[in-house]
């Protein structure tokens, strides 16, 4: 464990959302600044109890509680968090076969992301940091079908029918989870760019009171308030939240002061710059965006807070 450390266990990220809400690549990001070496990431995917021929034979979604292994989930995630290995069964997404499982230690930081992660108590209670990632739904599915055709083997026609057919499930097991988090990142186009599908997506973070965020006038300042808002507003349940707005048109130099100015808040963290932001465009190719390397950055900004034991453990 590192000397900077304080909490004496695993803090572990829970980041949840709809299938290809962009999860994984926000748990990469935020792995390459803490540095890989600290991390070990996890998906919730990988419990489940029957491979992708069963579960249309048996007429079944992976959204579906039921037909995941969540009491396992449950157990994994206590002993991490308690600092014990687990043997973690695997699935994989290419092939939808269920693998062996693998020796999985945990390290100074436990990633887990998936579809169920806060779908009873005894798995909320095992987090330090929540996040619920909500995309524009058109958004989403356009990036459910790239990924899926480009790397799972997909039809575009076959994923547009497995979206409609999961619609259900999505409305009554994966957006309630919503309510669960601290924090709430949604990526949207831009009003005067709607076919915006990457660098210049604005985000918006919507931040709970249960967990206290850092100071953001100097980050603010420093984008001249062109390029960020901050806002009180009310939550889809009506209480009071504040809310940070990250515009996808915001200018390089703009941006680049406010990364800077996050990289000053978390000094014990690996300064891994170059890949801060990266995601896999609809070319298939790597790109970054300024939108999502700042929410990454503020992301790994509450794990290092929970590593120092600023947050109640």
């Amino acid at each position: 464990m590192s000397e900077n450390r304080q909490a004496g266990r695993p803090v572990i990220l829970g980041v949840v959302g709809d299938s290809a809400a962009g999860k994984t690549t926000i748990v990469n990001g935020i792995a390459r600044i803490l540095g890989e070496d600290r991390v070990v990431a996890l998906c919730t995917d990988d419990y489940h109890c029957y491979d992708r021929a069963t579960r249309e034979a048996n007429g079944i979604s992976a959204l579906d509680p039921a037909c995941n292994h969540i009491d396992i989930v449950e157990q994994h995630l206590r002993l991490l968090r308690n600092g014990q290995p687990i043997l973690k069964p695997v699935y994989d997404h290419a092939t939808g076969a269920l693998k062996a499982p693998e020796y999985v230690a945990p390290r100074e930081y436990v990633l887990v992301e998936g579809l169920l992660g806060y779908h009873t108590r005894a798995m909320r209670e095992c987090y330090d940091v929540k996040v619920y990632l909500e995309p524009d739904e058109g958004l989403r599915r356009r990036w459910k079908v790239q990924r899926d055709c480009n790397r799972r083997g997909y039809r575009p026609d076959q994923v547009e029918a497995q979206i409609a057919a999961r619609e259900g499930d999505s409305a009554t097991f994966i957006r309630p989870q919503r309510t669960f988090a601290d924090i709430v990142v949604s990526f949207s186009p831009p009003l005067e760019n709607t076919e915006e599908s990457g660098a210049h997506l604005n985000a918006r973070h919507t931040l709970r009171p249960t967990l206290p965020h850092p100071d953001l006038t100097p980050i603010l300042d420093a984008g001249g308030r062109s390029g960020l808002r901050l806002e009180l507003a009310r939550d889809t349940d009506g209480k009071p939240v504040d809310v940070l707005e990250i515009l996808g048109s915001i200018e390089d130099h703009r941006a680049k002061a406010m990364e800077e100015l996050l990289w000053g808040l978390i000094p014990e963290v690996h300064h891994l710059r170059e890949t801060v932001g990266e995601y896999i465009n609809e070319s298939n190719q790597r790109a970054t965006s300024h939108p999502l390397a700042l929410t990454q950055l503020l992301l790994t900004y509450h794990l290092v807070k929970a590593a120092l034991g600023h947050y109640a453990v």
